[in-house]
C-alpha cells in the first residue's frame, strides 16, 4: 500500500491514516476507467443531476430549436414527415373492436355497434372541429415527436358552451406542450407544471389559461393564470429518457446542431454555387508595361467594352493579352458524400432509416431490407408507445362514455370485462419486393404459421372489412359471368429471397 502513496499521501497518512488509505483506494479505480479521467485529449464531459434537472433547463429551448427547424430546413420537415408516416400512418392507427362472449368468441353484432358509433364520432373528435380522428393522431404525434410531448384533455359528457357534434359526448382538446409551463414549480409536489403524490405518480396538470404567446405584454406564472386538471382527464404522451422524468424532450435533441449546421454548409454551398454560375473574366497581360492604356485622345483614357455573349470571339485582344476565367469549383465534389455522412449518423440519432430521410433507394434488395427491417424495430416502439398512451385510452374513454349516455348498449351475452378489448392495427412495414413479399404471406398461411387475419391486420387492414369487401366482389363477378381464379400459386424465385416482414400486432388487451 505505501508503494502506491505520493508525499501528500504520506504527510496526511501521519495524521488521518484512513483519509490517506481511501486516496490511495481511489487513485487505482481510476486507473482502471481512464474516461473518468479528463485530460487534454478528453474532455471528459458529464450530465450531473437528475432527469427533471437537465429538462427544466433545455427542455424549453430544444423544443424551439425544433420547431425552428421543422418551419425552415426541408430536411428537418422531411425527418418528421417520415417519423410520422411510420408511426401511425397515412390512415391513422386502426382498431377492431373484439368484444367477446362466455364461449370466448367475438360477438359480432355488438362490435358491428361499436364500429358504427366509431365512425360517426371520427369526423368530429376533438373540440374545434378542425380535425378527424386520422388527423388528430397525426397532429398529436408530430407534436409528441417534435416538441418531445403534448397534452390531450378528455372533455366528457355535458359540457357548457360545447357541442359536441356526435352521438356519443365525448371530444378531445389537443394542447400543446406552451400551455403547460417549465417554469411553474412548487416543490416538492409541483414540478414543470406537473402535480405529482409522494409516489412520483401525476395527479394534475396546471396549463395555462391562453397560450403565453398570445398577448404582446406576455403571461405571468402565477397561479391565478393557470387551471388545475386532474391527471384522469389528461393523456400526457412524452418521450422520457430518464427514471421519473416528468416533462418529455424533442426526438431531435441530440441531432439538433448536427442539422443546424449541415443547414448552415449547405447555404453556403448553394451559395457558391450561384457565384459560380455567374461567370466572370479577366484579362491577362504578358508584363506590367501592358497594363498601360493608350490613349485615343490627349484627355481621355481608352474605353473598352468587352461583353460575354453566346459563342462570341474575342478579336480586339491586344498582343500579349488573353482571356481567363473565375472558376470557384462549385458545387463541390464532397458535397454528397459529406451529406449523406451527417444524414446516416443524422438518422441514428432520431431512429429513422437513412434511405427514406436521404430519398435514396440504390442498394441491394438483401440490403435495402435489412436497413427497413432494423430501423421498422424504432419505428414499431414508436407506435406501441403512441397507441398505449394515447389512442388505446381513447377509445377506451369512448365505450365508457357511450355506455353511461346510453348510446350503446352492452348485451347481456357479453363479458363485462371484454366491452373494451380491441386489436390496435399499427402501420405496416413497407414492401420492398412485392411479389417476395406476397409469396412469403401465402407461404405463411399455407404452413399455419401466421393466420389469414394476421396478415390483414400486418398490412394495416381490417379482416372484418376485407371478408365483407371480397365477398361483394366476388359476388359481382359472379352476376356478370367473370370466371374467378381461386387458386393462387405461389411463385418459387429463381433466387432465394428474404421471407416478408412480420410485423408484431399491437393489442392492448386481446385478440384472435
Amino acid at each position: 500500500m505505501t508503494g502506491s502513496f505520493n508525499a501528500l499521501d504520506r504527510a496526511i497518512a501521519w495524521f488521518a491514516p484512513a483519509t490517506a488509505a481511501r486516496r490511495a483506494h481511489y487513485r487505482r479505480v481510476l486507473a482502471y476507467y481512464e474516461a473518468a479521467d479528463p485530460s487534454r485529449l478528453r474532455k471528459g464531459r458529464t450530465s450531473p443531476g437528475t432527469g427533471n434537472l437537465s429538462v427544466m433547463k433545455a427542455g424549453r429551448a430544444l423544443r424551439e430549436q425544433a420547431r425552428y427547424l421543422e418551419q425552415n430546413h426541408d430536411l428537418a420537415r422531411g425527418v418528421l414527415n417520415d417519423l410520422v408516416n411510420k408511426v401511425v400512418g397515412p390512415n391513422g392507427i386502426g382498431i377492431e373492436p373484439q368484444p367477446r362472449t362466455a364461449a370466448n368468441e367475438i360477438h359480432e353484432l355488438f362490435a358491428e355497434q361499436i364500429v358504427a358509433l366509431w365512425k360517426d364520432w371520427c369526423y368530429r373528435p376533438e373540440v374545434t372541429w378542425q380535425h378527424d380522428w386520422v388527423s388528430c393522431q397525426r397532429l398529436v404525434a408530430r407534436s409528441w415527436l417534435r416538441d418531445g410531448e403534448t397534452f390531450t384533455q378528455l372533455v366528457q359528457g355535458t359540457t357548457p358552451y360545447l357541442n359536441h357534434g356526435t352521438l356519443v359526448p365525448m371530444s378531445l382538446e389537443m394542447i400543446e406542450a406552451d400551455l403547460v409551463p417549465f417554469e411553474y414549480s412548487l416543490p416538492p409536489t409541483i414540478t414543470m407544471g406537473v402535480e405529482v403524490n409522494a409516489w412520483g405518480r401525476s395527479v394534475a396538470y396546471w396549463v395555462l389559461l391562453q397560450p403565453p404567446g398570445d398577448t404582446l405584454q406576455g403571461f405571468a406564472i402565477v397561479p391565478s393564470n393557470l387551471k388545475r386538471v386532474s391527471a384522469d382527464r389528461i393523456l400526457h404522451l412524452a418521450l422520457r429518457d430518464r427514471i421519473r422524468q416528468f416533462r418529455g424532450v424533442s426526438v431531435f435533441a441530440s441531432v439538433l446542431q448536427r442539422f443546424d449546421d449541415l443547414k448552415d454548409y449547405e447555404e453556403s454551398e448553394r451559395v457558391a454555387a450561384k457565384v459560380a454560375a455567374s461567370m466572370a473574366a479577366y484579362i491577362k497581360k504578358g508584363t506590367p508595361d501592358d497594363y498601360t492604356n493608350t490613349p485615343t485622345s490627349s484627355d481621355e483614357p481608352e474605353q473598352r467594352q468587352l461583353k460575354f455573349r453566346a459563342g462570341m470571339v474575342f478579336d480586339d485582344l491586344r498582343p500579349g493579352e488573353d482571356i481567363g476565367t473565375i472558376d470557384t469549383r462549385r458545387p463541390s465534389s464532397a458535397l454528397d458524400p459529406f451529406r449523406d455522412a451527417m444524414l446516416r449518423a443524422g438518422a441514428s440519432g432520431v431512429g429513422a432509416s437513412f434511405s427514406s430521410i436521404a430519398k435514396k433507394y440504390d442498394g441491394t434488395y438483401s440490403a435495402q431490407r435489412q436497413e427497413m427491417v432494423e430501423s421498422f424495430a424504432n419505428y414499431e416502439a414508436l407506435s406501441n408507445a403512441f397507441t398505449s398512451r394515447f389512442v388505446c385510452p381513447v377509445y377506451e374513454a369512448f365505450i365508457a362514455t357511450a355506455i353511461a349516455a346510453g348510446a350503446l348498449k352492452v348485451p347481456a351475452d357479453v363479458l363485462p370485462q371484454s366491452v373494451g378489448d380491441a386489436i390496435y392495427i399499427p402501420p405496416r412495414m413497407p414492401w420492398i419486393d412485392p411479389e417476395a413479399e406476397t409469396n412469403a404471406d401465402i407461404l405463411a398461411e399455407g404452413s399455419c404459421i401466421e393466420s389469414g387475419p394476421q396478415i390483414i391486420r400486418r398490412r394495416g387492414g381490417n379482416p372484418r372489412d376485407v371478408i365483407a369487401q371480397e365477398a361483394a366482389w366476388r359476388k359481382r363477378l359472379a352476376a356478370a359471368g367473370i370466371a374467378q381464379n381461386l387458386n393462387a400459386q405461389v411463385r418459387t424465385p429463381s433466387v432465394a429471397t428474404p421471407a416478408g416482414g412480420a410485423r408484431r400486432q399491437v393489442n392492448a388487451h386481446s385478440g384472435d
